[in-house]
């Protein structure tokens, strides 16, 4: 059987409707998944992924390497959709905001749990962005992304950074000797680069942006 027939069949299977099933993956419409199931769309590995995880199977499944679905109910506890058994899946709180003055997962702090494959023996943690001012990345307001916690990031790569005591913020971060540059990507022409140097600013990095779960 065929991805595209192995998708439907299973989405049956659950009476999960086209529409629904959209809406867990982040597409706009039905119509991105009724193409995946005709196979007029081509499907990359992590989008495989992605569609077992929202149908509660295994890609070996849907990739015919197997016939028996994989079903271990977990429920996230953010949109109650169904998390399939996976050993590398492992909880991670969701923060509304990353303050000074309070420990990283303040109870306060915490809006809720997603799961994440990232591990490797990291620390990650999901926050809720706010701002445009990184839109041209594809992060846009009210996206959650994904953070791998560590003090330092190579120039270029996409930070969670404290200024002084003020909250976090997600931009590009680039370092030059003590001038620290905090780079937005944006098309809202109002995002200006930050600029500090470390004589007089503190600067904290609170870690790397790793996964943004974006709607296409």
């Amino acid at each position: 059987m065929e991805l595209g027939k192995r998708i439907r069949k299973r989405r049956e299977e659950l009476n999960i409707s086209q529409d629904v099933l959209a809406k867990r993956l982040g597409y706009k419409s039905r119509s991105s998944i009724n193409k995946i199931e005709l196979g007029l769309n081509d499907i990359t590995q992590s989008r495989i992924v992605a569609i077992a995880k929202a149908l509660n199977t295994t890609p070996a499944y849907l990739m015919g390497w197997e016939d028996t679905p994989q079903i271990e109910e977990k429920t996230n506890s953010v949109d109650n959709t169904p998390i399939p058994y996976n050993p590398i899946i492992h909880k991670i709180p969701i923060l509304g905001r990353v303050s000074a003055g309070l420990p990283l997962y303040a109870e306060e702090h915490i809006e809720g749990y997603t799961y994440t494959e990232h591990n490797g023996g990291a620390e990650y943690f999901a926050l809720k962005v706010k701002g445009d001012s990184m839109n041209a990345a594809l992060i846009n307001d009210s996206s959650m992304i994904i953070v791998r916690r560590q003090p330092e990031v190579e120039n270029g790569q996409i930070a969670v950074v404290r200024v002084g005591k003020d909250d976090a913020t997600v931009k590009r971060f680039r370092k030059d000797g003590n001038i620290v540059q905090l780079i937005p990507q944006s098309y809202n022409p109002e995002h200006q680069m930050q600029i500090y140097d470390l004589n007089d600013t503190e600067i904290e990095i609170i870690g790397r942006v790793v996964e943004c779960k974006v709607e296409f």
